[in-house]
């Protein structure tokens, strides 16, 4: 089972290079954020088309989160995330399938801080691990992943310096993603590339594609029941570098069958 995760920025504008990205490495799962559509808006027909169905989220501009399987229909479980009545952000969406449950979220860029963005984003993370101590208990097989918009460690950005201080790297929000891997989750590409080095964001801006200033900041969270399973996890790195490309590259982990 292969479940993998694509901060697309505007499923329509991107729409191309996205179908093009499905066909060619086939997630079982593919979970979207930033689709930046209203629920009428979204193509679920052009993803019919080549045999994937849909779940969606939506928000008109921006925001926006998906869930796609391949062959199968995701089983909606939850959409939103309880704790704040005001919060009305697309922003969380989980579904069954094939006997795993998959969370696609699009966590708050807190930017700029410090303000209530950054505040928001907090909270936000708070009601995220709420809510993943409540997957984590039912030890069911379990994947959140998305766009986390928190750069763990220093390890992880092509210079610390660059982003000292953004929201992705205050040590509050850094803290706050320790909390979760601390609950016993795995970050599936940390642990199978623990030197760091790895990107999977590079900003349209001052030339950071070509000269590979990136930095990581979508991740795979896995429950122990999957992180048994663990084979192989990546970054579709070549993705980025295509015509009209987001910003984001995939994320992906390969999973061996259950016994």
């Amino acid at each position: 089972m292969k479940i993998a995760s694509f901060n697309i920025n505007g499923v329509k504008a991107r729409l191309p290079r996205l179908l093009e990205w499905l066909e060619e490495t086939r997630p079982t799962v593919a979970c979207l954020q930033e689709i930046k559509s209203p629920d009428e808006n979204f193509p679920a027909e052009e993803f019919a088309k080549i045999g994937y169905h849909a779940i969606w989220y939506g928000q008109k501009s921006f925001n926006g989160v998906a869930i796609l399987a391949d062959g199968v229909t995701p089983q909606e479980t939850q959409r939103g995330l309880p704790g704040d009545p005001e919060d009305d952000h697309s922003r969380y969406l989980e579904a069954e399938v094939n006997g795993v449950r998959v969370a696609c979220i699009y966590l708050p860029n807190g930017n700029p801080q410090p303000g209530p963005k950054f505040t928001y984003k907090l909270r936000w993370m708070e009601r995220l691990q709420a809510r993943m101590r409540e997957l984590w208990a039912m030890e069911i097989p379990c994947a959140v992943v998305g766009d986390y918009n928190v750069v763990p460690q220093d390890k992880d950005i092509w210079s610390p310096a660059a982003l000292a201080d953004d929201a992705l790297m205050q040590p509050a929000s850094r803290d706050a993603y320790a909390r979760l891997l601390a609950d016993g989750w795995t970050d599936a590409i940390d642990t199978l590339n623990q030197r760091g080095g790895v990107w999977t964001f590079w900003d349209y801006q001052a030339g950071a594609w070509p000269r590979d200033h990136g930095f990581r900041i979508d991740h795979l969270l896995l429950s122990p029941e999957l992180a048994d399973r663990l084979e192989a996890a990546g970054v579709d790195k070549a993705h980025r570098g295509r015509e009209k490309a987001s910003d984001h590259a995939p994320v992906w982990v390969r999973l061996a069958d259950k016994d």
